[in-house]
């Protein structure tokens, strides 16, 4: 393909900007086509960002004959469903995180694409930012000497800022998120380990619901161990008061150590022997526009995937170490 034309499935709260934007934005690529499944609010979407066709329709988007590659923006429990419907249909899909409600799911959209001959690519985006490239580079780099382990907290209030509300609450409904906000978040952050660290030899973790807001599991612990023998530990809480707010993950090597944020994303601290020295980023306005760019290149056969479906697949498999699922 020369010229990508996007059609969005599900074109909810995170295409306003963080993503529905950004096509038009990439070159040889733009957005011809929504669908919402409520039509009122898909015309609306299509009217204020100027897109030419919308749909309350699935099939009818993806059987719109000028697009030719699909971005799956539903709550997960529809990614299966439209992902398959999509390729079958000999269109090119970048679906959103998490890959499916479960890896099971998961793995049946990546059989598909590979039964198909169809291209794919799972939405960690957090790889093509400028913070995260320049943390992998300095692990590959070898400064920071062997790396020994990982420590990451994820700590937040309920009903915190950072996490996305929405009328029908579904990132707490298992049976639509496949979770709770552990299911929501942590796709970027383990996503971000598989990046960094590469294949895994094992993990172990566990979930409970300890305040019951909802019926999703609150508090995630677990540690994943690499094949390089890096250790991370993690742990997930979505329940602490507001003073013990934490976003913080750590890489520590041999010889120092690195210190960042997974969702704030813009200051990086790495502290060899005793020098310290703080690198600064700036936050894309439409966040998904590199990794989008990314997958344009794909698409037109001008760069590699920027993230598989065999990598979409391993990170569910992780987080249900993590949560011993």
């Amino acid at each position: 393909m020369h010229e990508i034309k996007w059609g969005i499935i599900g074109c909810g709260d995170v295409t306003e900007v963080k993503s529905g934007p950004a096509f038009n934005r990439v070159a040889h690529s733009s957005l011809v086509a929504v669908m919402r499944r409520d039509a009122a609010k898909a015309k609306d979407y299509a009217d204020r960002h100027k897109v030419p066709r919308w749909y309350s329709n699935a099939d009818e988007l993806i059987n719109d004959a000028e697009v030719n590659a699909i971005y799956i923006a539903t709550p997960p429990l529809q990614h299966e469903q439209y992902a398959i419907a999509a390729m079958r249909a000999g269109k090119p899909v970048y679906v959103e995180k998490p890959m499916a409600i479960d890896s099971t799911a998961a793995q049946r959209i990546a059989d598909v694409a590979k039964e198909t001959g169809t291209m794919i690519s799972v939405a960690h985006y957090r790889r093509e930012l400028p913070l995260f490239k320049k943390v992998k580079a300095i692990i590959d780099s070898g400064i920071l000497g062997d790396i020994r382990f990982v420590n990451l907290q994820m700590l937040q209030p309920h009903n915190a800022p950072l996490i996305t509300q929405t009328t029908d609450n579904w990132r707490v409904n298992p049976t639509v998120s496949g979770g709770g906000l552990f299911h929501d978040l942590a796709p970027h952050q383990i996503d971000l380990m598989y990046h960094f660290f590469g294949p895994l030899r094992k993990g172990v973790g566990i979930a409970i619901n300890q305040a019951n807001f909802y019926a999703a599991d609150d508090i995630v612990q677990g540690s994943l161990l690499f094949e390089n023998n890096v250790l991370f530990s993690g742990l997930w809480c979505f329940t602490v008061p507001k003073q013990e707010t934490k976003d913080l993950c750590e890489i520590v090597g041999s010889l120092g150590k690195m210190s960042f944020s997974i969702f704030r994303h813009d200051t990086l601290q790495v502290d060899i022997e005793g020098e310290k020295e703080v690198y600064t980023f700036e936050i894309p306005q439409h966040i998904q526009q590199p990794m989008i760019e990314k997958v344009v290149q794909f698409l037109r056969g001008k760069n590699k995937n920027p993230c598989t479906a065999s990598e979409g697949v391993a990170v569910m498999q992780w987080m249900e170490l993590l949560t011993g699922k």
